[in-house]
């Protein structure tokens, strides 16, 4: 490992969807620093700086040390603030921003589902996972009680994400149509919102980006020649352009904010949040796809306040309202 004192050291993981998700920023932004995969051999210094067992970790030359993803962009993006990955146009950087946090929030779902739900996905994931809690050089077959333990405790926390009996066809039908979705907006664009990459892209791209790692998506991402495309340009994403207005966005992306965000994300966001205010253990909440049912999740209820907060801090929502109404987003965040 080069000298962690000159530029930032990224403990990251190429499974993770959010620690891709800060290097594409960094890359993006050319902020020189260090990626390094979380492993045996720096594991003291990351326990030394980390507050959560959580990756990505960033951790400065002056040793401050943050994490979480959207933090750690923001953190970046204040003092790197050109190329901007935020319109100049408030309502249209509100929406990216909600696409962030879907892609953070409800894209995880589809990820992490189809990693642990199906056997050839759970050890594809498994056996790469191990590489890093292994000796330096372990085997396949070495590995293999590591590869186990992983896939044996792993498929028993898809509850983390909703993922169940009930709930499986709802997000496999919800990836499904996602990817159809990218697929009309992403014609003729490079990235979400146009000729460069905002934070939108970001967010959703790390999840994205991991499912076409895993056996059983990767080739429904394959099949979607422009999402594919906008997969690989964002591991190393550049300006090629500004962002489209939109009145250019609307015809395609609207559709995935009233049948992603409106109907799905924000109804479920918001029935997760009122389960924890309640003191409540699990909650069932009617979706456009029908009963979702699961235990609620601390960190999302944390989430939606902030993306409500950052609502609220829009002054004038004459532009924004309209669109999120139109969505099916508005009643949810006002």
């Amino acid at each position: 490992m080069s000298d962690t004192r000159t530029r930032p050291l990224v403990f990251g993981a190429e499974l993770s969807p959010y620690s891709v998700k800060v290097r594409s920023y960094l890359r993006y932004k050319g902020i020189d620093h260090e990626w390094t995969e979380r492993n045996q051999s720096n594991m003291a210094l990351y326990q030394q700086h980390a507050k959560l067992p959580l990756i990505p970790l960033v951790l400065m030359p002056d040793d401050t040390a943050f994490q979480d993803s959207t933090p750690i962009i923001e953190r970046f993006e204040a003092g790197h603030p050109e190329p901007s990955i935020h319109p100049d146009d408030p309502a249209l950087a509100f929406v990216s921003a909600l696409v962030e946090e879907f892609g953070d929030e409800w894209g995880n779902k589809w990820m992490f589902h189809y990693r642990w739900w199906y056997e050839p996905d759970q050890r594809s994931a498994a056996e790469r996972l191990s590489v890093a809690m292994a000796p330096e050089g372990a085997s396949l077959e070495e590995r293999a009680p590591i590869v186990d333990m992983i896939m044996g405790r792993m498929t028993k926390r898809t509850w983390f994400v909703g993922s169940s009996a009930q709930t499986k066809d709802a997000i496999e039908g919800s990836w499904k149509k996602g990817l159809d979705q990218l697929e009309a907006h992403l014609d003729g664009r490079p990235y979400l919102f146009g000729g460069r990459p905002a934070f939108a892209d970001f967010g959703l791209w790390g999840q994205v980006y991991n499912a076409w790692t895993d056996p059983t998506p990767k080739p429904m991402v394959e099949a979607c020649p422009n999402v594919l495309g906008w997969v690989q340009r964002m591991l190393e994403p550049k300006s090629e352009g500004g962002f489209e207005g939109w009145d250019a966005l609307a015809p395609t992306l609207e559709p995935f904010l009233a049948d992603q965000v409106g109907a799905l994300f924000l109804p479920w966001s918001d029935a997760n949040a009122k389960c924890l205010e309640a003191g409540d253990e699990e909650f069932t909440v009617e979706l456009a796809s029908g009963p979702w049912t699961q235990k609620p999740q601390k960190y999302h209820a944390r989430s939606l306040g902030k993306l409500r907060a950052r609502y609220a801090d829009v002054a004038d929502r004459s532009a924004l309202d309209p669109i999120l109404e139109k969505s099916g987003c508005l009643a949810w965040l006002s």
